[in-house]
């Protein structure tokens, strides 16, 4: 038992980095394990707004992320456009951050092609335009004014997918996706005509409460772990769940290596 805990306490450090390269590896190799965890009642009343909807009701989603916050924020894009898809809602994609615009297009382009949408039918992207505060302000007065073309440079006038959406008050639901400013704040302060739902980085969700609970969100989803509460509430296992998976595998090993380094610690000292 002595020779054991020494061999633990004396371990190389790179077969330390070898067992926690194998861990994180392991949901790439076998595939999502989708670990149990709890659904936030937060993820949950997005999921529900979204349910309630009725089909062909237009939904607005802004994706206001850069390339920095990809791994927390492109999973939850892309869950919640695949459940706007799922109850054949119109989606109007755009962002307010111009160093996000080629993810939003893609998040938008690809979920569309796995559910055989048509663009300009089923959904638009507006893409971005400069000014964010003004940009929010334009859209309460007259959509087609604020973005006369598309990303694609499209007239949005006679659009199919914006039939009946005039202002941001013909939209019964939207979901900011934030990583900053401007972000989920600026939309409430400017831009919140009727329900609006949130979803941010980790870093700054608990800044986000304070608006969940005064109303003026109706849920709000923290981070990947928010993101992959919410691939599990429409039961597609996705990159938030790989990414929480190796989250959970990694501290699994670092706790189990503590425990395992302290039981040959005291194992040591007790035979001296």
């Amino acid at each position: 038992m002595r020779k054991l805990a020494e061999k633990i306490l004396s371990m190389d450090r790179r077969a330390i980095y070898l067992l926690m390269a194998s861990a994180a590896l392991l949901p790439f190799v076998t595939g999502p394990l989708g670990l149990p965890s709890r659904v936030s009642p937060e993820v949950k009343a997005v999921y529900d707004r979204i349910e309630s909807l009725p089909e062909g009701s237009p939904f607005l989603i802004s994706m206001d992320f850069d390339p920095a916050s990809k791994p927390e924020l492109y999973p939850m894009a892309e869950a919640l456009v695949r459940h706007a898809f799922r109850k054949n809602l119109r989606v109007i994609g755009m962002n307010l951050w111009v160093t996000g615009s080629g993810m939003a297009e893609k998040i938008l382009s690809d979920v569309a092609e796995e559910y055989g949408k048509k663009y300009g039918r089923d959904y638009v992207y507006l893409g971005w335009a400069p000014g964010a505060t003004n940009v929010i302000l334009g859209l309460g007065q007259d959509i087609y004014k604020t973005y006369p073309r598309d990303y694609y440079g499209n007239e949005t006038s006679g659009m199919p997918v914006l039939e009946g959406v005039r202002t941001l008050k013909d939209i019964p639901f939207m979901v900011d996706l934030a990583a900053g400013d401007p972000g989920i704040e600026t939309w409430v302060v400017y831009g919140k005509a009727k329900s609006m739902a949130g979803g941010c980085t980790a870093v700054i969700a608990p800044g986000m409460y304070a608006f969940l609970n005064s109303g003026q969100l109706v849920g709000l989803i923290g981070g990947m772990r928010g993101a992959a509460e919410y691939e599990a509430l429409l039961k597609e296992m996705g990159k938030a769940t790989v990414g929480m998976d190796i989250q959970s595998t990694t501290h699994v090993l670092i706790l189990g290596l503590i425990l395992l380094s302290n039981f040959a610690f005291f194992a040591t000292r007790r035979r001296r």
